[in-house]
C-alpha cells in the first residue's frame, strides 16, 4: 500500500503526541525555543539598526544631499526661469532648492574656533522644503535668515563655539571665488537660532545663512546650485535621465553616488547582521538535526512496520521532515510575534523593565539594608534604551522568518535521511 499525505499527517502528529511524553519533548522544546529566540533577537536587532541608519540617511538626503544635487544651470536669466518651471512642472519633483556653498573658519566667544560649512539657501526653504523643515529641528531661536548676516547653527557647532542665540560668530576664513578674501574679520553674523538633526555630522558642521547674503560673501564666481527633492527618492536615476535629456550642460548627481562612501558602510553593517543570521541559525539547525537522528533512531520499530506495510522510504521521511518543519514554524511564528511586539513597542518594554528592576532591588535592599533604600534609583541605561528608535522593513522580517523555518526544515531533512540504511528484515529480527 502506499500512504497519502493525510496518513503522514495523522501519523507524525501521533509522534508529536508521544513526543511530548518522553524525553525527546524537552529536545524539541529546545530547538523551537533556539529559533523562537534567533528571530526574536534578530528581528528587534535589525530595527534598531533600520532605525539608527534609516534616520541617518533620511537627514543627510533632506538636509545634506538632497535627492539630486544639479549644478551648472546656466545663469541666463531665461535659461534659468525655464529650469525652475521645468522642475515646477515636473510630476516627480517636489521641490528645487537653490543654495551655494563654501567652507568656513568660524570663530566665536572668547576667540573659539570651529570648522564649518556654510550653505546660503532661500529665506522661505522651510516652507518650499518640507523634508527639510522635518529633519532640521530649531530648538532655540528660530530658522530665520531675512535679515542681512544672520545665521542658523548646529547645536555642536555652536557648543564648540560657545555662542547662543543673539551673539555673534565671524567667518575669520571664507573658500570662495578669487574676488573674496580668504582672511577677513569683517564678516560678523548674528546667530538667530540653533537646531538638530538625526544625524551628528550636520549637527558638528553646518550653518545657514540667507542666499542674498551668499552671493555677497562667497563671490561672483561661486558656483549657484539647485537641490532637488523627490516624491520617491528611488526615482532619482531616472529623473535624472529626464534632466540631461532637457538640459545636457548641467550636471546631475544623485544621493546614491555624492553619499556613496558612507551608503557603502551602512551596507557592510548590515551584511555582517545578516551574517550574524546565518551563524545563529546554522547552531540551531545542528542541534535539530542531532535531535532528529536520534529521534529516527529510537524510532527505527515504527519505521521498519511502516515499510512492511507498504510505506515507501520519502514518505516515512516526510514523517520526520514535517516534524523538523512544525519545530521552525512553531518557533519562527513565536520569535517573529515577539520581536514585532518589542520593536513597535521598544519604549513601553524598557520603561517597564526600568521599573521592574528598581522595584524588586527596592524591595531586596528593604529586607538586607533598610537604610540605604533611599539609594536606590532606576538604572538610566533601561531608560536610554527605551528612546532607541526603530523602523520595522517588512522584506528584512520576512528574509529573518522563513530562514528559519526553512532551517529546521533542512536540518530534519539531512537528518532523516539516515534511515534509509535500516533494513526492515534486521530491525523486527534484532527488535
Amino acid at each position: 500500500m502506499s500512504f497519502s499525505h493525510n496518513w503522514i499527517f495523522y501519523i507524525s502528529k501521533r509522534f508529536s503526541r508521544v513526543d511530548k511524553k518522553s524525553r525527546s519533548a524537552a529536545t524539541s522544546f529546545l530547538s523551537s525555543l533556539g529559533i523562537c529566540l534567533g528571530v526574536m533577537t534578530l528581528v528587534v536587532s535589525l530595527s534598531v539598526m533600520n532605525g539608527f541608519q534609516i534616520g541617518f540617511i533620511d537627514a543627510i538626503m533632506e538636509v545634506s544631499s538632497y535627492h539630486l544635487r544639479v549644478e551648472k544651470v546656466s545663469s541666463e536669466r531665461a535659461q534659468e526661469k525655464h529650469f525652475i518651471e521645468y522642475c515646477d512642472e515636473n510630476a516627480f519633483i517636489k521641490a528645487a532648492i537653490p543654495f551655494y556653498e563654501a567652507q568656513s573658519l568660524m570663530v566665536g566667544k572668547k576667540g573659539l574656533q570651529a570648522a564649518a560649512l556654510i550653505r546660503a539657501v532661500p529665506y522661505d526653504v522651510c516652507i518650499k522644503d518640507e523634508g527639510f523643515s522635518e529633519q532640521l529641528s530649531v530648538y532655540t531661536g528660530s530658522f530665520d535668515v531675512t535679515e542681512a548676516n544672520s545665521i542658523v547653527l548646529g547645536s555642536e557647532l555652536a557648543r564648540s563655539l560657545g555662542v547662543r542665540v543673539g551673539e555673534e560668530v565671524s567667518l575669520l576664513a571664507l573658500s570662495g571665488s578669487i574676488d573674496v578674501s580668504l582672511l577677513s574679520d569683517d564678516r560678523v553674523f548674528t546667530v538667530k537660532g540653533l537646531f538638530f538633526s538625526g544625524y551628528g555630522d550636520i549637527n558638528n558642521s553646518y550653518a545657514f545663512i540667507s542666499l542674498e547674503d551668499g552671493e555677497k560673501y562667497f563671490g561672483k564666481d561661486a558656483k549657484k546650485m539647485y537641490g532637488l527633492k523627490l516624491k520617491k527618492s528611488s526615482d532619482d536615476s531616472f529623473v535624472s535621465n529626464m534632466l540631461e535629456k532637457e538640459f545636457p550642460l548641467c550636471d546631475v548627481e544623485s544621493w546614491r553616488s555624492y553619499n556613496r562612501t558612507f551608503f557603502g558602510a551602512l551596507r557592510i553593517e548590515k551584511n555582517m547582521l545578516m551574517f550574524l543570521v546565518i551563524l545563529i541559525f546554522v547552531v540551531v539547525a545542528v542541534n535539530i538535526y542531532n535531535a532528529m537522528r536520534r529521534m529516527v533512531y529510537e524510532r527505527r520499530e515504527e519505521i521498519a512496520v511502516l515499510s512492511a506495510l507498504g510505506g515507501k522510504k520519502k514518505e516515512i521521511q516526510s514523517i520526520f521532515v514535517m516534524q523538523g518543519f512544525s519545530i521552525g514554524v512553531k518557533g519562527s511564528v513565536a520569535g517573529l510575534l515577539l520581536g514585532l511586539f518589542i520593536g513597535v513597542n521598544m519604549e513601553n518594554v524598557f520603561t517597564f523593565i526600568a521599573e521592574a528592576q528598581y522595584y524588586l532591588l527596592y524591595f531586596f535592599t528593604l529586607l538586607i539594608a533598610p537604610e540605604n533604600a533611599i539609594y536606590v534609583r532606576e538604572n538610566p541605561m533601561f531608560l536610554l534604551y527605551a528612546r532607541i528608535p526603530t523602523r520595522i522593513v517588512f522584506s528584512e522580517v520576512l528574509f529573518v522568518t522563513l530562514f528559519g523555518i526553512f532551517a529546521s526544515f533542512a536540518a530534519s531533512f539531512f537528518a532523516s535521511r539516515g534511515m534509509s540504511k535500516l533494513t526492515v528484515a534486521e530491525v523486527l529480527r534484532n527488535d
